[in-house]
């Protein structure tokens, strides 16, 4: 078995240019993929869909970004663009054990299933109200910024009990947070202001507890769970983030594929296929997040002929993994609404860690893009799919628009 030290590491691209072709480089490269992040911090990337499985539950790779031997020989600097993903502060995310089922199992408790379907009725309303801002038939909208980025914007700031008068500064944070192309000047700046928002959240909560996932953990403290500000305000930072960022590219990248195979959005509008199918194969196909940061080996972790050396650092590569052959067979390339392996995929994560909001983000998609095809059956692409560009988010499958025709009448 061999470490890679000393081998060619495939940078991945900060500009996002090509993430299909970049995650097809990843899969040749093996399971396991010698990669450089932006701004040259090497780790490793698991590619596949079973050894993915296997490594998310091996406790010999844990969150503490103390163990990364580039943290501790002080090679990762304050403002590497990255950092706020690598170290965004103590909280389920970053922690393992008796920790992490803690912090976590607060959270659960906000989010069972009864609860998210408890709110499905105030996504349609949400839903209901952007549909009818969304100018006349034919037109030409920006669909991402009118619809499918305000939706879960409004939907987690309903969880987590943040006023709606702090969405657009919030939007402003979370696009430097999560850009590869942040000006090191601005890095350290965002993560202080992020902070400090949740941080008065977390302040007036404690003042005046609403219905809300905040409340519920600010009041879970005082009743003995030992939850500390920093990770309450850590951990309410997670959530805004991961729920608004993965929902939008859902729907976006649902509206492309099935503007992009037509075969498929005639079987969902003729009713031959659910909208559930739709869903999970977009998931699959086109995962929201393409990477995840960050795990750490605690040891030497074999994975095929290779192995993670003690104190690297190891990404999940969702992009490469969802068209992983072995797992989806020969047309695991292909955009197919019918595979019966569509719900096979890991996208939310699996294990310990996997997604708690989830169910959250699939109730969202299942109500918005129903509707909105209700409302415009023939909805379609104002522009090649090869002029839509993704945003400098290495993270993110994530486009900077939508540009879509609205048509009313069915295709």
């Amino acid at each position: 078995m061999t470490s890679g030290t000393e081998e060619l590491r495939i940078p991945l691209d900060p500009f996002v240019t090509d993430l299909d072709g970049e995650s097809a480089k990843l899969r040749a490269a093996g399971p396991l993929a010698a990669v450089e992040l932006p701004g040259g911090v090497p780790v490793w990337a698991v590619t596949r869909h079973a050894e993915a499985k296997a490594l998310l539950t091996d406790p010999r790779l844990v969150k503490d970004i103390n163990v990364w031997g580039a943290w501790q020989r002080g090679e990762i600097p304050s403002d590497w663009p990255l950092i706020g993903l690598a170290n965004p502060g103590r909280s389920m995310l970053t922690v393992d054990g008796a920790d992490h089922r803690r912090m976590r199992g607060l959270v659960a408790q906000a989010l069972t299933p009864r609860r998210v379907e408890a709110m499905r009725e105030r996504i349609t309303e949400l839903t209901g109200r952007l549909l009818d801002r969304l100018p006349t038939d034919a037109e030409v909208v920006d669909l991402k910024a009118e619809f499918a980025y305000p939706l879960p914007m409004y939907v987690v700031a309903d969880l987590m009990g943040i006023e709606e008068s702090r969405l657009p500064r919030l939007k402003v944070l979370f696009e430097k947070f999560f850009s590869t192309q942040t000006p090191p000047a601005e890095v350290v700046a965002t993560l202080v202001e992020l902070a400090g928002i949740m941080a008065e959240t977390v302040a007036a909560k404690r003042a005046e507890p609403g219905d809300d996932l905040t409340s519920a953990l600010v009041l879970a403290s005082e009743d003995g769970d030992r939850l500390t500000d920093e990770e309450i305000v850590s951990t309410l930072q997670l959530m805004v983030a991961a729920g608004h960022e993965t929902t939008i590219s859902l729907i976006v990248n649902a509206v492309v594929n099935l503007s992009a195979h037509p075969d498929q959005r005639a079987l969902v509008l003729s009713g031959a296929a659910d909208w559930s199918a739709v869903i999970e194969e977009t998931l699959r196909w086109s995962t929201p997040t393409s990477h995840v940061l960050i795990r750490f080996a605690t040891e030497d972790v074999p994975v095929g002929d290779r192995v993670i050396p003690a104190g690297d650092a190891l990404i999940v590569s969702y992009g490469a993994i969802g068209r992983d052959e072995e797992a989806h067979g020969p047309s695991a390339g292909d955009f197919d609404i019918t595979r019966e392996t569509r719900t096979r995929h890991i996208s939310f994560g699996h294990g310990p860690h996997v997604c708690p909001g989830a169910a959250l983000s699939r109730l969202e998609a299942g109500v918005a893009l129903p509707a909105l095809y209700a409302r415009f059956p023939g909805l379609d692409l104002a522009v090649d799919p090869s002029a839509l560009r993704n945003k400098p988010v290495v993270t993110q499958n994530d486009l900077f628009e939508l540009p879509v025709r609205l048509t009313s009448s069915t295709p």
